[in-house]
């Protein structure tokens, strides 16, 4: 008995040593300049890159000034630090905590770390007195998607092998065809397979964004130009994401003046405070229902 009640206590000692696990963040990017987009490359977006800026002093050691967000790396690495300096961090790599934006910036303390020419391969889960992004990266510059048609990013200037060419044109063939739409923060056309959408991050919390498209819903507003169907939501990263169906044979700028028009409609449901009436609790419902949670 003595023996079996002393191993207890080592194990209850061993476990208070050890760092407390990141909270859960239901709105990591929340603070950082465009949030919607850091959502839209988490999410929605296949093949981006942004430029982002770290605070001086942030990270310890000969840390570079800038580094590269990407949605996604080779094999889904959270990192890469190329031979040339250069620091690449994927945004779509998957979580290792419940705070998005701990991760990432583990993801970035680890390629700056890492030998030239070498991938962050696994992130440990982190913990509570790890740094944020909104640590690390300098809030007064603006964050700016750059697009893709594929992932030639990936590479820069590198020769490639025969396994790396057929392996970059399998993620190329992959990719799908998407397009910013300018009249929105983060709206983005998509083609995918033979259907067309328009997806859209929303900038209030979701249930501010679903209040909106239900009143706009229970009022026959929730179309998007003459043909364009509201499926339904994704919600991600505390932000709701509608997605409408159009017309498969569309094109992205077909959609500017529709998104602009709709955009004046989701502020105005956004900033009614009055309570919902009972068609718009009975639209609101039934975008709940269809409503998906990503991560």
């Amino acid at each position: 008995m003595g023996k079996a009640s002393r191993k207890p206590r080592r194990e209850r000692a061993d476990q208070s040593s050890r760092p407390a696990p990141a909270p859960f963040v239901a709105r990591p990017f929340e603070g950082l300049p465009n949030e919607t987009d850091w959502v839209a490359m988490r999410e929605i977006v296949p093949a981006a890159t942004a430029t982002v800026r770290l605070v001086e002093g942030a990270i310890s050691g000969d840390a570079p000034g800038e580094v590269t967000i990407a949605t996604v790396l080779p094999l889904a690495w959270p990192g890469l630090h190329r031979e040339s300096g250069e620091v690449l961090v994927g945004i779509q790599s998957g979580n290792a905590s419940g705070d998005t934006s701990r991760d990432i910036a583990q993801a970035i303390e680890l390629a700056i770390a890492a030998t030239p020419g070498s991938p962050v391969t696994t992130l440990a889960v982190s913990s509570v007195d790890t740094p944020r992004l909104q640590d690390l990266i300098d809030t007064n510059e603006s964050f700016e998607i750059t697009l893709y048609d594929g992932f030639d990013f990936w590479v820069a200037d590198a020769e490639l092998d025969a396994d790396g060419k057929e392996s970059l044109e399998r993620a190329n063939e992959s990719a799908i065809p998407t397009a910013r739409i300018e009249a929105a923060p983060s709206a983005y056309w998509c083609r995918i397979g033979e259907r067309t959408y328009v997806r859209w991050v929303l900038p209030f919390d979701e249930d501010t964004s679903t209040n909106a498209l239900a009143r706009l819903h229970a009022a026959g507003e929730s179309h998007l130009g003459d043909g364009g169907r509201l499926l339904g939501c994704f919600r991600s990263s505390g932000l709701l994401i509608p997605v409408w169906e159009v017309d498969a044979s569309s094109e992205p700028a077909d959609f500017e003046d529709a998104v602009a028009a709709m955009k004046v409609r989701i502020d105005e449901a956004a900033a009614d405070e009055r309570p919902l009436d009972a068609a718009e609790r009975g639209a609101k419902a039934g975008l709940l229902n269809r409503q998906v949670t990503l991560r």
